[in-house]
């Protein structure tokens, strides 16, 4: 077992909400100025710079794991995580099937940039990322399940596309074992009000800038023997699955 400082929510340029030097390298390089080991990415709706980003952490000996924040049919965004980039791409396809077709406005809405672990840019994705999917709740977790992946509600402590302040409350389905916070100091105050002793709760960025990454904090301990980058995502998903 090894202990694992962890950030696994963030944000590159292709998501268009994020700065454009978010790239997977920038990111994977600040994260290991910020003693960070484990590294997830969660542009919206895609996972199409996973690749570049798996590659970039692999070269700064930070652990990669390929992700979503997929907005459900709610509005509700949901991180998804996957133990390798072939289930992830998997997943990227099925959920695009489910993206609403409108063409982005880079002016407006910022740019969507596909790019290599190098920083070079390979295009521009023309549909907006961030709209919300025809994917229900339900029906986003049990695709991101039937990937191999784990899925738990981003951010609860946020108004804004958080579970808790669109529902009010917790479903009874689908039971979501794990939730993330954005800010540490709500976690035991969320843990009393929502009566959460029994779930696992993460605390990661959401960082859509370089300077929004976080200093190592949260942690998770892993069963990583024998080690291998792939034995730790592994061990992560069966963690974040775990009931």
């Amino acid at each position: 077992m090894s202990r694992y400082f962890y950030d696994l929510h963030l944000h590159s340029c292709l998501s268009p909400c994020a700065d454009d030097d978010m790239t997977p390298a920038n990111i994977a390089g600040m994260a290991s100025l910020c003693g960070l080991q484990l590294l997830a990415l969660t542009d919206h709706n895609t996972c199409g710079n996973c690749g570049a980003f798996l590659t970039a952490c692999r070269q700064y000996g930070i652990v990669g794991v390929p992700g979503m924040e997929l907005t459900t049919a709610e509005e509700i965004h949901l991180v998804c995580l996957f133990p390798t980039l072939e289930a992830a791409e998997s997943f990227d396809r099925a959920v695009r099937l489910a993206r609403l077709p409108i063409k982005n406005k880079p002016a407006v809405f910022g740019n969507q940039i596909y790019m290599d672990a190098e920083d070079h840019v390979l295009g521009e994705e023309p549909d907006l990322l961030i709209p919300a999917t025809q994917l229900s709740l339900e029906a986003a977790t049990e695709l991101a399940l039937s990937h191999g992946g784990a899925a738990y509600p981003a951010h609860i402590d946020r108004p804004s596309n958080g579970i808790l302040g669109i529902l009010g409350d917790l479903p009874d389905r689908p039971f979501f074992p794990v939730l993330e916070l954005n800010d540490r100091e709500n976690l035991e105050i969320y843990r009393e009000k929502y009566g959460l002793q029994n779930r696992r709760l993460l605390c990661s960025s959401d960082a859509h800038r370089l300077e929004s990454m976080r200093d190592a904090g949260p942690s998770l301990e892993l069963d990583d023997e024998p080690y291998s980058s792939q034995r730790v995502r592994d061990a992560l998903i069966e963690l974040l699955r775990r009931e």
